[in-house]
C-alpha cells in the first residue's frame, strides 16, 4: 500500500519541479537514489543470510532418516518463501516510512 503512495508523490513532485530544482527537491531526489541503493544491499544481505540458514536446514533434512522427498520439497518451498520475505522487509520498511514522511510534507 505504501509504494504506490510514494511513487505518486514523487512523480508529481518531479513534474512540478521542472528543470530547475529547489534545494529541497534536490535533497529529496538525491536521497531517493541513495535510499534505493541501501535498500538493495540490505535486501541482498538479508536474503543471503536466510539462504544460508535454509541451506543448513535442507542439508540436515537430506541426511535425516527416514528421508522423505515430500518433506524435503515442503521445506524447500518454505525456505524460498522465507528468503523472499526477508528480502522484501527492508524495502517495505523504507516504503512505509517514506509514505508517512511524504504524507506530512506540504
Amino acid at each position: 500500500m505504501a509504494t504506490p503512495q510514494v511513487v505518486t508523490h514523487r512523480l508529481v513532485r518531479m513534474a512540478r519541479a521542472g528543470p530547475v530544482l529547489s534545494a529541497r527537491d534536490r535533497r529529496e531526489f538525491e536521497g531517493m537514489v541513495w535510499e534505493k541503493s541501501a535498500a538493495f544491499w540490505e535486501s541482498w544481505a538479508a536474503m543471503w543470510a536466510e539462504g544460508a540458514k535454509a541451506g543448513a536446514t535442507l542439508a540436515a533434512a537430506s541426511l535425516a532418516a527416514p528421508w522423505s522427498a515430500t518433506r524435503w520439497a515442503e521445506q524447500l518451498g518454505a525456505a524460498m518463501l522465507s528468503i523472499t520475505a526477508q528480502g522484501l522487509m527492508p524495502v517495505q520498511r523504507r516504503a512505509t516510512a517514506n509514505a508517512r514522511r511524504l504524507g506530512r510534507m506540504r
